[in-house]
């Protein structure tokens, strides 16, 4: 059993856990991610690794409240509460070196999955330019973490409440087009900002990687729920990513396979909250 140490809410459905796994603190990498079920009978979910802290055992994870299990860990869960299963770290870590000038793209909750990410490439000597954005700046989360962790902080909102009016991708976009050489890109948060990214950086052979997280079970390569196309062969994020090389991806395909199971997501949302109608009532 895996004790929940710190359970606060970062913004409107974004919960941060600190997740007492001693183990998976000691190992975990840049880029990893574990696969945790908050109860015995409870679905397999994968959610990344923001953070760690060998010392005191714990792994930061983020949840953001989209579904039935992730509405349970949000409103249900409590300090204190465990979970029965938390596998990990699973997933190949990120490429770390000194490629020079990076660019790291975080996407609302994408952030989450890119903080620890730069902040290697930056502690291997890399100029970092973190672009992070949200559609408002209410649903903006670990704005100091990543102003931390980088060395150039730009924020973007969908609405202009902060920052650049306009999307990450825009931002990226007029950094190239004002001439800055830009050595390695890494893209995280929803397919379409990963695609628009890797649309931006093919035309100028910008090397642009985009972390995946299609749809998920064992986390072990056994399933093949979470098979994409990249560079028109068969890889299975779990065990061959969830890093992957953004000009090779197969997006429109990877879209069809993340909504395969919207109809049962429904289902299984609208039955969880008629069934805990007083948490959406009466608030958490």
């Amino acid at each position: 059993m895996f004790r929940i140490v710190e359970k606060v809410e970062l913004a409107p459905k974004v919960i941060k856990l600190k997740v007492l796994v001693e183990h998976i603190a000691k190992k975990a990498r840049p880029g990893q991610f574990v696969i945790l079920r908050p109860y015995e009978e409870g679905e397999r979910i994968p959610i990344t690794i923001a953070d760690t802290d060998p010392e005191e055992g714990t792994i930061t994870l983020l949840i953001q409240e989209v579904g039935k299990t992730t509405s349970y860990i949000g409103r249900i869960m409590k300090e204190g509460d465990c979970f029965p299963d938390v596998v990990g770290p699973l997933g190949l870590p990120s490429h770390i070196e000194k490629f020079g000038t990076v660019v790291g793209l975080g996407g609302g909750f994408g952030i989450a999955a890119l903080h620890p990410i730069v902040r290697a490439l930056k502690e291997a000597g890399n100029y970092v330019i973190s672009i992070i954005g949200a559609r408002s700046k209410h649903l903006l989360i670990m704005k100091e973490e990543m102003d931390k962790a980088s060395s150039r902080l730009l924020i973007a909102t969908d609405d202009g409440s902060e920052g650049y009016h306009g999307f990450v991708t825009e931002v990226l976009k007029k950094l190239i087009d004002e001439g800055m050489k830009i050595d390695y890109v890494i893209s995280i948060g929803p397919v379409p900002m990963m695609q628009a990214t890797a649309n931006i950086t093919r035309p100028y052979g910008i090397k642009t990687i985009v972390s995946l997280n299609p749809i998920m079970v064992d986390g072990t390569g056994m399933c093949g729920a979470c098979r994409v196309s990249v560079g028109g062969r068969t890889k299975f994020a779990c065990v061959d990513g969830p890093e992957f090389d953004a000009h090779e991806v197969d997006f429109d395909l990877l879209v069809k396979r993340q909504k395969m199971y919207v109809n049962e997501e429904r289902i299984a949302m609208e039955e969880f909250i008629q069934t805990h109608q007083k948490c959406y009532e009466g608030g958490r």
